[in-house]
């Protein structure tokens, strides 16, 4: 390792104290007042709906959310109250988090970094471990949804608070095909994984999203653990899929043989998964005002 990559040692050991130099804002009240409903069992449709309705942008997102092509209605829904009776309170409390930390995470301006993409690989990512938990039988599959859309929401913060680090970081990356997780456990002693799970739990957001997304660059063990950890394995391999702005698909043939450990799936049933989410993703992505790449992952899989 060279002295331009030696970190000091207390950043090695503390991401709060790095995540707290970020000075981000709390959380929205609307997402607070959710987080808060959640604590109590009893609270179903009509509790959640009131917060909701109250925030006229979140209603909206949802409504637009509810009628993509994601869940498929053949009729329209147009109240909260119905999207929330047809789709779940759980999922509809999970996508309004998610838009909720959306809003927070700065833009780092950041060489060629940018957060438009990371929302892009985001959010096909979640798209596809959504897929592959509902394609093995998971009964949480919304959930993986929403940690999967949160997985790397550190790494903006990141790029801002160590930035002549991730300079290093990612060119080594680029240069030596390793992954960027790989790389930041030799260097810090932690990795993107482990700074997005603390600052899920720093903002209140429900622990089943900490705890998968700290375990999102660690697909073997979640694998190879008894019993197997199916519901993080599936968001740790929707993480080796191919980034947008990604010329060459490195992880190609690790996540191939990840897909056939988690599923015994094969190619053609893979096809039909990648072209499902490719379609789901074109419908939903200007929901949340993010254009579609040029190159999808069925054009992937063809390389």
């Amino acid at each position: 390792m060279t002295s331009e990559t030696t970190v000091r040692p207390e950043l090695k050991l503390n991401i709060t104290e790095i995540l707290e130099s970020a000075q981000l804002p709390a959380l929205p009240q609307t997402a607070i007042a959710l987080l808060e409903l959640s604590q109590d069992a009893s609270n179903g449709p009509q509790e959640f709906a009131r917060p909701i309705e109250a925030d006229p942008g979140l209603m909206g997102q949802i409504l637009k959310f509810v009628n993509s092509s994601y869940f498929g209605f053949s009729r329209e829904i147009s109240s909260i109250k119905q999207a929330l009776a047809l789709v779940g309170v759980r999922t509809i409390k999970n996508f309004a988090l998610w838009s909720a930390v959306f809003s927070l995470v700065p833009d780092p301006k950041f060489g060629p970094f940018k957060l438009q993409m990371l929302w892009q690989d985001s959010l096909r990512r979640a798209v596809f471990a959504r897929h592959i938990g509902k394609a093995i039988k998971l009964s949480n599959a919304e959930d993986l949804f929403a940690a999967a859309l949160l997985q790397d929401m550190a790494i903006p913060l990141l790029l801002k608070e160590l930035p002549e680090h991730y300079e290093s970081l990612i060119a080594r990356r680029t240069l030596e095909k390793v992954r960027l997780s790989t790389l930041e456990r030799e260097l810090f002693g932690w990795d993107h994984a482990d700074a997005a799970a603390a600052l899920a739990r720093s903002w209140g957001l429900p622990e089943v999203f900490a705890t998968l997304i700290e375990r999102h660059s660690n697909f073997e063990v979640l694998v190879d653990s008894k019993p197997p950890a199916l519901d993080a394995a599936c968001v740790a391999l929707a993480a080796l899929l191919p980034s947008c702005q990604d010329e060459q698909w490195s992880e190609h043939p690790e996540f191939l043989r990840g897909l056939k450990r988690l599923s015994a799936s094969s190619y053609d049933s893979l096809r039909t998964i990648i072209a499902d989410t490719d379609k789901v993703f074109a419908e939903f992505a200007p929901v949340m005002k993010l254009p579609v790449p040029d190159r999808s992952l069925s054009d992937w899989l063809d390389v």
